[in-house]
């Protein structure tokens, strides 16, 4: 099977181009290596501001996963501030998303991706998210497809023996675990990086992962007014059965 090739181009205002090409393996959906790729640099490495809660080990993993996807980003993203703008082209199999949007704003959905993508294994539940990847997503949108992914993973659990959970509690837990990724990667960034573009863009992330664990805690009230529609006509909602007029 071919890679799935997710392609970010940023035009620059002086006319030049930055173009970052992420290969998916279609399988396990983890970003294939590029060859070309320079060595890594020092604050990759994975003892270097190391999450608490990694089950990884220098003896499996000499580099943080994450980190070393991010790599080639922040060192390309080093001439652009957080305020510029650029002309953001993504290009996957599907459709081309254009949009004028900030540097910081382009480099977080980048980002993004390349995390979700990586074989950190705190990042398993956002490969899904990462095959059908929505550019730019807001906060709404992050909102909807990560709760719609989570409740179709366990549909899956539950067909396979296990114990789902319908009622969103591992989901805040998976949020809250990001946090203390997405810190790590900031402190990581912050200490190779001589502009704010990157660190913002990680920041960014996490206040994604942030308000989700809140979303979730307020019932997801915020998005029951797309279900309205469903809801009133369902026959799930115990509506009273019409009458056996033959009976009569």
């Amino acid at each position: 099977m071919q890679p799935l090739v997710i392609e970010y181009r940023f035009r620059l205002l002086d006319t030049s181009e930055e173009l970052f090409s992420i290969r998916l393996d279609p399988q396990t959906l983890e970003t294939l290596p590029d060859t070309a790729a320079e060595p890594l640099p020092d604050w990759t490495a994975l003892t270097f501001v190391q999450c608490s809660s990694c089950p990884l080990t220098e003896t499996s993993s000499s580099h943080c996963p994450a980190a070393a996807n991010l790599a080639p980003i922040v060192q390309r993203g080093e001439r652009l501030m957080s305020i510029d703008m650029v002309d953001l082209q993504v290009t996957t199999a599907e459709r081309i998303t254009l949009q004028k949007t900030t540097a910081q704003r382009a480099l977080c959905s980048l980002m993004g991706l390349v995390i979700a993508g990586s074989s950190c294994p705190h990042t398993a539940f956002f490969k899904p998210m990462a095959r059908f990847h929505l550019p730019l997503a807001s906060e709404e949108e992050t909102i909807f497809r990560a709760t719609a992914t989570y409740m179709l993973s366990q549909y899956f659990v539950k067909n396979e023996g296990g114990e789902a959970d319908f009622n969103l509690e591992k989901l805040t837990n998976l949020y809250r675990t990001m946090e203390e990724v997405n810190l790590a990667m900031a402190k990581r960034v912050r200490s190779a990086s001589k502009t704010d573009s990157s660190v913002n863009a990680i920041v960014l992330l996490d206040m994604y992962a942030k308000a989700l664990p809140y979303v979730i805690k307020q019932s997801l009230e915020e998005l029951r007014y797309l279900f309205a529609p469903f809801l009133n006509q369902s026959p799930l909602r115990g509506n009273p059965p019409q009458s056996d007029r033959s009976a009569a």
